[in-house]
């Protein structure tokens, strides 16, 4: 019998736990039952999988539900709303709060300075939550949601499936930070592919059917490029069906619109996001401060493309993007 074997059943013998399969799996937590508060918008169908998401996350840091912690959401049907609900996870004695958005991070860290806010959403520091990313907020930080040029990106894959594109419809949410970094982003990228783009700004639900007849018959576009946000997400049926009933490829910020029949998709993956912002609670509840946690960035931007979206518009689907594509819908 070699050293190594020897010393290895030697093991066995004197520390089986230390070797059992599993053994390497985070211990649950045990002492205080800790409360964590979400506060999100309602509304988007993607929200029970990005909750489920952050679940996990937290499951395999070792914490449990019903056993060290208790997890509070709270959905807000318009943005006005999340004030009264950050209130309400105070009133709680929330240990810390993880925000889906600029707007739930900006309403709870208006009334907090001591409980730790987590945010999952647009440009932290961007939109003055944090001045910094490397040493964020007094009690403020988490992940930002916008990557640099992302809306340059998209209309750069836009093009790249419609090699005549020459104007593009920007569909975006006028109250949030990300919508106007897309924005911002594929302007600066338009001129450099010959292409015109068309500010389609809402505000409210009414706001749609005002843009939808602009981009149809006042001001004819050729392509939506749909940036990502509580309202845009809300509706993604609406803007969807006028999709294809107007046969307009678009681009769009979230799996789930692609899914549902939309042509492509590129962004962040919101659920591996989620998921991540259950480090910083972990950290968190172990005493680290939220100034000492870097802001972090999406892990990668995916690209995901529906072929029979494609079909119904009569576009054939360049190899170049099928090669690059995350993942392709039959």
């Amino acid at each position: 019998m070699s050293r190594r074997t020897l010393v290895a059943a030697l093991c066995l013998l004197l520390f089986p736990l230390a070797v059992a399969p599993g053994a390497g799996a985070p211990a649950p937590r045990a002492g205080k039952v800790y409360r964590i508060g979400l506060l999100a918008p309602a509304g988007a169908s993607a929200a029970p999988r990005l909750l489920e998401a952050f679940r996990q996350g937290l499951r395999e840091l070792g914490w449990v539900e019903g056993r060290n912690i208790v997890i509070e959401p709270r959905w807000a049907e318009r943005p006005e709303r999340f004030v009264e609900l950050a209130a309400e996870l105070i009133a709680r004695e929330a240990d810390v709060i993880v925000s889906a958005g600029t707007a739930a991070a900006a309403a709870a860290g208006h009334l907090t300075r001591t409980i730790p806010v987590v945010i999952v959403g647009a440009d932290p520091v961007a939109s003055g939550l944090v001045t910094s990313r490397a040493r964020p907020a007094e009690n403020v930080t988490g992940l930002g949601l916008t990557t640099p040029e992302l809306g340059g990106a998209q209309l750069g894959l836009l093009k790249e499936m419609v090699p005549d594109l020459r104007r593009v419809g920007v569909l975006w949410y006028s109250h949030s930070l990300h919508p106007r970094l897309v924005l911002r982003d594929a302007a600066a990228a338009a001129a450099a592919i010959k292409v015109q783009l068309l500010s389609l700004e809402v505000g409210v639900r009414e706001d749609f059917d005002q843009v939808f007849e602009t981009a149809l018959l006042l001001s004819p576009v050729d392509a939506l490029l749909t940036a990502g946000d509580v309202l845009t997400e809300a509706h993604r049926a609406a803007i969807l069906d006028f999709a294809a009933m107007s046969r307009l490829p678009a681009i769009y910020p979230s799996r789930e619109f692609v899914e549902a029949g939309g042509l492509m998709m590129y962004g962040p993956d919101l659920r591996d996001l989620f998921r991540r912002s259950a480090t910083y609670v972990d950290r968190l509840l172990d005493g680290a401060r939220p100034a000492d946690l870097p802001i972090g960035q999406p892990a990668k931007l995916e690209l995901v493309i529906n072929l029979q979206a494609a079909r119904a518009l009569g576009l054939t689907v360049p190899a170049s993007l099928l090669l690059r594509a995350d993942d392709v819908i039959e």
